[in-house]
């Protein structure tokens, strides 16, 4: 008679009484953890095969060799299948509006992404494999982490003692030379003998710190602005306390106008070139605009924009965030201290890239119990900034939710009307291609109503890492037409592309709008002239939390 077929373990009863007994099974629990599961494996690597297709390669979040395994290859193909028919489900929703559809559509994707089984330390081989080989040491470390980040109110994203403001981070030297109850003005130190004679002012978002220009010396704006020959100030804004309950947006404009004429004055200079990020260019664009309503638009020789929206018809998943309930809810988190906790919007922003910014941390922290890494633009991103309660609910309906920027003096501020229209500043806007927080297709609908000249770039990337791009590091890339296209699309179509950082392409710019040079001396000096110096750069606002 033939000999039977070998079973295997799971199958042979013989076997199966020794795994109990523990007999032939090896003392070492990898080994023994690699057995059991390789005999599952001879079972199911056909239908694994079979199966194959269905896992997205590109997907990092199963990259590792231990997915390979048939058992855990199923797992993942499992979920691809299960989270494709959610997203397509979701998708082909109809007879609803398209908003309500794309608000269903982000929900299901947040869920599908907190479901993935390389989140779970019981599904993960990654996880699973690290701790009995570390002797759960891996998963310990890992809780540690956990029970920190509770305590916190905030995931963590980077080595919290990697950087220090001032020191390795943010260490431009200036000076800060003027200070309101909203925010503080620095000025830095020429770096050349000579500089253009009109001077920069940065309004960063106030819903940031504004060292995202100023990172490490390698990866800084502002340094690269002043080793180009640039008097720069930048704003450093207040983190909203209990004392800011009743700040609205005419006080942001106010604090821009106001940093305009302190730098006009100390300077002796009839205007300034100015650049606006992301709300704070939304911001600036109602300040230009009520510049020229009061015959003062000539303060501005220049403006740019970084990723900044002034028309949010198309304005991207924060939409998603806007409705009569979730702003209730934000009014009621922020009802008894006046001011918005800004870890609420740090975890709204990182829902735009859960994968990214909460699930990747989740399997590497608290999973693999890896540490921290030293990276500057995270700890930027983790550092929160509060905000006024009555003007964050302001924006996020006058802006966001009815769109009334665009419509000519449906708002106000300062006792003006606002009319972009009026706006004939020479302007420089920016784009990232990949932005999930302000779409080109957004960006770009500016041009619909300034009336003076305008130069739209489109930069490789996204929101942060399209705008802080240093020529040093020759990543990623930008797009230029100077045909005047009239739809994003067609800018795309005919466009020029150019490698590396579209930096050196803005400097050319706004050095043909004012190419006169001073020396570096006098008041170009921070603290030297009419201004003094308050305390050093980068100021006691951006500590504050």
């Amino acid at each position: 008679m033939a000999d039977s077929p070998q079973l295997p373990p799971f199958m042979d009863p013989e076997q199966i009484t020794q795994m109990i007994d523990g007999a032939g099974m090896p003392n070492d629990p990898m080994a023994a953890y690699k057995q059991a599961l390789d005999a599952w494996g001879q079972v199911l690597a056909p239908l694994a095969k079979a199966g194959r297709g269905k896992v997205d390669p590109k997907d990092r979040r199963f990259a590792g060799p231990q997915w390979e395994h048939p058992v855990f290859d199923l797992v993942r193909q499992g979920y691809q299948v299960m989270s494709d028919y959610m997203l397509g489900a979701a998708e082909q929703l109809d007879n609803i509006p398209e908003a309500e559809k794309a608000k269903i559509g982000f929900a299901v994707r947040t869920v599908v992404e907190a479901m993935s089984p390389a989140n779970s330390p019981f599904t993960n081989p990654v996880a699973l494999e690290k701790a009995i080989e570390t002797n759960g040491a891996s998963l310990m470390s890992g809780m540690q982490h956990l029970m920190h980040d509770i305590q916190r109110g905030q995931l963590t994203h980077t080595d919290p003692e990697a950087f220090k403001l001032g020191e390795n981070i943010a260490a431009t030297p200036g000076k800060v030379v003027h200070q309101t109850p909203l925010y503080q003005l620095l000025q830095y130190e020429p770096s050349t003998e000579k500089v253009l004679e009109t001077p920069l002012i940065i309004f960063p978002p106030w819903i940031n710190r504004f060292y995202i220009l100023d990172l490490t010396a390698e990866k800084s704006f502002i340094k690269y602005c002043v080793d180009q020959g640039i008097t720069v100030f930048v704003v450093s804004w207040k983190s909203a306390d209990s004392s800011m309950k009743d700040v609205v947006w005419d006080d942001y404009i106010a604090s821009q106008i106001d940093a305009i004429d302190a730098v006009r004055s100390v300077l002796k200079v009839d205007d300034v070139h100015t650049i606006g990020y992301c709300v704070a260019g939304t911001t600036l664009a109602a300040t230009l605009a009520i510049l020229a309503a009061k015959g003062e638009g000539a303060k501005v020789r220049s403006a740019t924009f970084f990723t900044a929206q002034v028309d949010f018809t198309r304005g991207g998943e924060l939409l998603n965030f806007i409705d009569e309930h979730q702003i209730k809810m934000v009014e009621a988190m922020a009802a008894p201290q006046g001011y918005l906790d800004g870890r609420f919007l740090a975890l709204s922003f990182n829902l735009l890239r859960g994968k990214d910014l909460i699930w990747s941390t989740v399997v590497k922290n608290y999973l693999l119990g890896e540490e921290y890494p030293a990276f500057d633009l995270l700890h930027w991103n983790g550092d929160v900034t509060n905000l006024p309660a009555k003007w964050h609910r302001e924006y996020l309906c006058d802006l966001y939710r009815d769109n009334k920027l665009v419509i000519p003096n449906a708002m106000s501020a300062l006792d003006t009307p606002i009319d972009l229209t009026k706006v004939k500043t020479p302007t420089y806007i920016q784009a990232g291609r990949e932005d999930h927080i302000a779409p080109a297709e957004s960006v770009w609908k500016m041009q619909d109503h300034f009336t003076g000249p305008m130069k739209f770039v489109l930069a490789g990337s996204g929101h942060i890492a399209g705008v802080v791009n240093p020529p040093v590091q020759q990543k990623y890339q930008y797009w230029t037409n100077d045909a005047k296209p009239a739809s994003l699309e067609a800018f795309i179509d005919g466009a020029t592309e150019t490698k590396g950082s579209w930096w050196p392409d803005w400097n050319a710019w706004l050095t043909r709008h004012s190419d006169k040079q001073v020396a570096a001396k006098g008041a170009r000096i921070p603290g030297e002239g009419k201004l003094k110096a308050l305390e050093p750069a980068p100021g006691s606002y951006v500590k504050t939390r």
